[in-house]
């Protein structure tokens, strides 16, 4: 009896291309990872706040602020009016996820100013938070003031606003 030999030229170049596509395939997909690892960590870099004198910049600088999670930054430019939260009611607010704003960005447009009053008009980003789900789009405005010359944030849309900071408080009322 004669034994066939089991290796065959054709089957081990076949064999070879196959191993050949494999590893350009992977060598793709790991070009593009480190491709999308290089622009996540850059453009992470490549935010900076701006100079503090108009209302863009502003509402720039707070959201930037908070994004970097830099609370008290984030505070100091609030408007000093009647119901202000406090810092800590402001840094619970958002260390709690009451406000969370790591699913959320902001295009900045175009602002109308009147007087010490101007609004910012703002295209607001959410994502709905999974690696396949969508992003939400919404037309919105933040409204700042001039107080002492420098300009402050009067309201903000959520994620980046809390609706009970401000709120003027009822009086108590009696019991009969």
């Amino acid at each position: 009896m004669t034994e066939t030999n089991k290796f065959s030229p054709t089957k081990s170049l076949s064999s070879l291309r196959q191993d050949r596509f494999l590893l350009a395939i992977i060598l793709v997909i790991g070009i593009l990872i480190v491709i999308a690892l290089a622009l996540f960590f850059f453009r992470q870099g490549g935010q900076t706040y701006l100079s503090d004198n108009t209302p863009q910049t502003v509402v720039h600088n707070y959201i930037l602020a908070l994004q970097k999670k830099d609370f008290q930054r984030a505070y100091n430019y609030l408007d000093e009016k009647e119901g202000k939260p406090s810092f800590t009611q402001f840094h619970q607010a958002f260390i709690n996820n009451q406000l969370n704003t790591s699913t959320a960005a902001a295009q900045i447009g175009e602002v109308t100013i009147t007087g010490d009053e101007a609004t910012v008009s703002l295209t607001l980003l959410q994502s709905g938070g999974g690696p396949f789900a969508d992003t939400y789009r919404s037309s919105q405005a933040a409204t700042t003031v001039r107080q002492s010359g420098t300009w402050k944030i009067d309201q903000m849309p959520f994620p980046f606003w809390s609706y009970d900071w401000y709120q003027k408080t009822a009086p108590a009322v009696p019991a009969p």
